[in-house]
């Protein structure tokens, strides 16, 4: 997934991304000047930082 196909789909600012995969805050590589994302890290990423309240609601 692209940077900007990150965002839309996490609802949050391209900038967001960015800003947290030049930080290691969410798992990308970067191609040259490009960022890339892959799905199945980012749905696992998102499974491990939601609210502990709700983990009972995560299906894997």
């Amino acid at each position: 997934m692209t940077l900007e196909e990150v965002a839309k789909y996490l609802k949050l600012k391209p900038q967001t991304i960015y800003t947290w995969a030049q930080n290691n805050k969410i798992p990308a590589a970067k191609l040259g000047k490009e960022w890339r994302f892959r799905k199945s890290i980012i749905d696992k990423w998102f499974n491990n930082h939601i609210n502990k309240d709700f983990a009972h609601f995560i299906i894997e």
